[in-house]
């Protein structure tokens, strides 16, 4: 990539953000991690773009410190680096490999100055194509993690724990102690599919309350009577969401790129405030269409579409779903690759490429290509979680399969409202039927 040229920017004073002290005292640290300087990407310590100097992870700010006090350079923005280490690591080996200057802005201080007590700072940030390429090949690569864990987390069955404000226990999925709580003890922290690393979070919350701290207005009280009568009274049996401790447990947090929840919701907030006024009183509601996997066929139900796969290309999508036990997230997947092999005009079993789109429906017809999926391996890949085309609306109807779901469909669930028009179109697609049957009510602890 070719690297822009170095901008110089002369200012009066040291740049906001930069703090200078003539004398500082720190403390002593050791010159290299236990493995060395050049540990592996698994370690906890974090080097220095320019020299031998490392740091513990949880001292970033320690490492940021360091090199604008040493070596000059101001890293923007770092809070919205998702992989700190990862990205610190990909720049101490491009600065090895070109100047300093081939990548930075520079930032002259004290410019009226006299020549000798001026300084050059160096602004590393997203403003260079390079940087923000990277910045957000790395979000795009926690989001992955998070997508993963999330999914094992929302089904697994192995999860244990204790009411935080009861002696109740509760095993299997861990939306059966989240809906005790908000259900029981009126403390609600959210669905659970919108929650993960939920067994760390549930951990903090605990270690507050043993500390005799309200979770809301993280007062600290003498006794857990006293803390127990402040957050009946004064309505604090919920969590504070100004608290960034809690930000990574939300997976809203982590789907757009330099965005809190905050102001993913605020900017809902105001597209809603600024709607308000128009006049609906004409609006028609017209069918959501979804269109075919391999032609421009499109059709306004799911099971419409599907029988038009089946019958005209020969390409059985839930008996594929079926047989191969897809998931939610898989059947995204499938869903994508074959979405861009087919815009590439490729065969997805033989690579064959055509010049048109009718020659390769035809040879996959013929050849009953279309109707078998290559190796797992070749479409589960994680690059194929983002959709080939933006306003894909067939991946908005895609469902888990009916074995992963309950088998007791006449036991009662809690139902938040949603728009749909039936309502066991709801218990079927919803991801409230994860949800555990009414509990016992048991006494309070807490």
């Amino acid at each position: 990539m070719a690297a822009p040229s170095s901008t110089s920017i002369w200012l009066d004073s040291v740049p906001v953000g930069i703090s200078i002290c003539v004398c500082i005292l720190e403390p002593l640290s050791l010159p290299e991690s236990p493995a060395g300087v050049d540990a592996v990407e698994s370690s906890p310590y974090v080097p220095c773009i320019f020299c031998k100097e490392c740091y513990v992870l949880a001292e970033q700010n320690q490492l940021l410190k360091h090199m604008i006090i040493e070596h000059k350079l101001v890293i923007a923005d770092v809070k919205l680096v998702a992989d700190f280490r990862s990205y610190i690591l990909y720049w101490k080996r491009r600065f090895a490999e070109q100047p300093i200057t081939d990548f930075c802005s520079v930032i002259r201080t004290n410019s009226k100055a006299p020549l000798e007590e001026q300084d050059n700072y160096f602004l590393l940030c997203d403003v260079l194509p390079e940087d923000r390429l990277l910045r957000e090949q790395l979000q795009q690569k926690r989001l992955r993690e998070i997508l993963e864990q999330q999914q094992q987390e929302r089904y697994d069955t192995s999860f244990h724990s204790v009411c935080m404000f009861c002696d109740q226990e509760f095993t299997g999925n861990r939306s059966l102690l989240l809906n005790h709580m908000a259900r029981e003890h009126a403390f609600n922290i959210g669905l659970p599919d919108n929650i993960v690393n939920c067994y760390e979070f549930l951990a903090v919350l605990q270690g507050k309350l043993d500390n005799l701290q309200c979770l809301y207005c993280e007062k600290v009280f003498r006794d857990k009577n006293t803390l127990k009568d402040h957050m009946r009274k004064k309505q604090h049996r919920r969590i504070n969401a100004k608290n960034k401790e809690y930000d990574k447990f939300y997976i809203i947090n982590y789907l757009e790129f330099g965005k809190s929840w905050e102001e993913v919701q605020s900017e809902d907030d105001r597209e809603l405030l600024d709607n308000l006024e128009e006049d609906w009183s004409d609006w028609e509601e017209h069918p959501v269409c979804a269109v075919c996997l391999f032609c421009e066929q499109q059709a306004d139900t799911t099971e419409k579409l599907y029988l038009h796969m089946q019958k005209s290309h020969g390409f059985h999508f839930p008996k594929i779903k079926s047989e191969h036990g897809l998931n939610f997230y898989q059947q995204v997947k499938l869903v994508n690759f074959i979405r861009r092999e087919i815009h590439h005009c490729r065969c997805y079993n033989c690579q064959e490429k055509f010049e048109s789109k009718g020659g390769l429906i035809s040879h996959m017809e013929e050849t009953k290509h279309i109707a078998f999926l290559p190796a797992r391996s070749t479409w589960d890949q994680p690059q194929y979680y983002f959709p080939t085309y933006e306003n894909d609306t067939l991946l908005c109807t895609l469902s888990d399969s009916e074995d992963a779901q309950t088998e007791d469909q006449s036991e009662e669930v809690p139902v938040v409202s949603e728009d749909v028009s039936s309502l066991k179109a709801l218990k079927q697609s919803s991801v409230l039927n994860q949800l555990l049957c009414k509990e016992n009510k048991s006494p309070e602890k807490f």
